[in-house]
């Protein structure tokens, strides 16, 4: 994997392990949020949407901002990021010291709070034990795995 700093969440360990609230401020993201959407994105090695800059600004895109810099800055770090295509994780990712954060876990929940239906995600099975503590329900899709999380289980997935 090309850098240290931002990984995705597929070779992390499950990072819901701590209070979500005290580790990240969750976010739509802003305009001036793309850039540091797309290099977290590249650093994890994870494809980045080509109209990333248009789903940014259309909504689709959560952020994960340092909980301790949110107040201080008008730039606070972007530790973590999700981008939705309706239903459906398109990518997610969290910087690599912040996996164990639950960074990654309240990102998922703020998404699935955001959907009228199941949430859904394509995702390595490196991965399947995070999807896994989530809830999300697993089946094996074109050598790929394919996770769903109904909406009545949104609210139980672990902080």
């Amino acid at each position: 994997m090309t850098g240290d700093d931002a990984d995705s969440t597929a070779d992390s360990a499950v990072d819901n392990t701590a209070d979500s609230a005290g580790a990240a401020s969750i976010r739509p993201a802003r305009g001036d949020d793309a850039d540091a959407v797309r290099r977290l994105f590249d650093a994890a090695m994870l494809s980045v949407p080509d109209d990333l800059a248009d789903r940014v600004a259309g909504g689709d895109a959560l952020v994960a901002v340092d909980a301790d810099t949110a107040g201080e800055t008008d730039d606070p770090a972007v530790i973590g990021a999700l981008v939705l295509a309706d239903s459906h994780i398109d990518a997610i990712a969290v910087r690599k010291r912040r996996r164990a954060d639950g960074v990654g876990t309240a990102l998922v929940a703020a998404a699935a709070g955001r959907t009228d239906g199941p949430l859904t995600a394509t995702f390595r099975p490196q991965v399947r034990p995070f999807y896994e503590s989530l809830g999300f329900e697993i089946e094996e899709r074109d050598g790929r795995l394919f996770g769903t999380l109904a909406r009545a289980d949104a609210g139980d997935a672990p902080e």
